[in-house]
């Protein structure tokens, strides 16, 4: 009774006093929920929280990058499980390894970069060999400092001018040298452009049987997009159904035998072609694609393995070989007598 001292009085007061104790209590009730809803969006205001969508928050922690390929081999992101799995594995062997390539005419000028970064990044603790195809022998001259586990072998080779003859002509004279010396030194053989720079550390987990590195501008597109060759007069060509990834000639390898057979069969498509008088549009990108359409690879490097920055390109978590050349194009700003644009 203490908590309604109006309640003896007539009916009429009685229930006036009951609809002013119903109003009090909504009244409460509401500021309340305007208190605390006042209080969260100030908490919001004082300390912004950025919010990532889903598909985003999982890029960044890469939880959504492929690790395989249609077929079952590795598609290698460095930092991956997977990736310390495979370093695990090779670093119980003494696998010895070589890394080719070629340096003529204006590209010699990123031959000494090429070479410290790989000397910095490139299978640190391996037995590497570096074998350098170049018609200026005398750009080595004093030769860079090597460490312990490397050796430097220089082989001369005739001028080739012109993009277009040095592409088409590259895979014949890697197979010559593979057949001729580097399967005798070596176990491993990986094929690189020199105009490149190892830029974060590449171990281990790139050794495969034959190795292909994506290209960065067509990963996560659709096949329809993938550059293949698309005249059926070319023995590179790939017709519509056939195709699972769009490669680039940045940067592949494997063991030497392996590489061997893709040199010679890519050679041999290269010169019938010529002798009809065909040309592939990618050039010698296009007769590996075709290769690997037929003999896919083992081991699929991510775009960390080749990546330059132009619109077409995704972000990727590290990247470990960029291409100078290839993004001076994508600039525009290509110069003769530099190693960046």
């Amino acid at each position: 009774m203490a908590l309604f001292p109006y309640s003896r009085l007539s009916s009429g007061f009685y229930c006036g006093n009951r609809r002013q104790l119903l109003l009090l209590c909504v009244c409460v009730l509401a500021g309340l929920i305007y208190f605390m809803a006042a209080k969260r969006i100030s908490a919001v205001s004082t300390f912004p929280t950025p919010v990532l969508s889903e598909e985003r928050q999982a890029r960044l922690e890469g939880k959504d990058l492929p690790t395989t390929t249609p077929w079952g081999a590795p598609l290698v992101w460095g930092d991956s499980e997977s990736s310390t799995r495979r370093r695990n594995k090779f670093a119980l062997g003494h696998a010895q390894v070589g890394l080719a390539v070629l340096a003529v005419g204006n590209y010699n000028r990123f031959l000494r970069n090429f070479l410290s970064s790989a000397e910095h990044n490139f299978l640190l603790n391996v037995l590497v060999t570096y074998y350098v195809l170049t018609d200026k022998p005398r750009e080595l001259d004093p030769p860079p400092t090597m460490g312990p586990t490397r050796n430097l072998r220089i082989i001369p080779v005739a001028e080739m001018p012109g993009w277009t003859r040095l592409s088409l002509r590259r895979t014949i004279l890697l197979a010559s040298i593979v057949k001729e010396q580097i399967h005798q030194d070596v176990d491993y053989v990986y094929c690189a452009d020199v105009d490149q720079e190892f830029m974060n550390p590449v171990g281990t987990e790139i050794l495969g049987r034959l190795t292909a590195t994506l290209h960065p501008e067509f990963f996560g597109r659709p096949r329809h997009s993938y550059p293949y060759e698309t005249d059926p007069d070319s023995l590179a060509y790939v017709a519509d159904e056939e195709g699972d990834y769009y490669y680039t000639s940045e940067f592949y390898g494997g063991l030497c035998s392996e590489v061997l057979a893709m040199l010679q069969a890519c050679s041999l498509l290269i010169l019938q072609d010529q002798d009809r008088g065909v040309q592939a549009q990618q050039l010698e990108e296009s007769y590996l694609n075709r290769y690997l359409v037929n003999r896919k690879p083992t081991c699929v490097l991510s775009p960390e393995y080749s990546w330059w920055e132009s619109p077409q390109t995704p972000d990727i978590p590290t990247q470990r070989l960029h291409s100078i050349g290839r993004q001076c194009l994508a600039t525009g700003k290509m110069k003769e007598d530099t190693v960046a644009c």
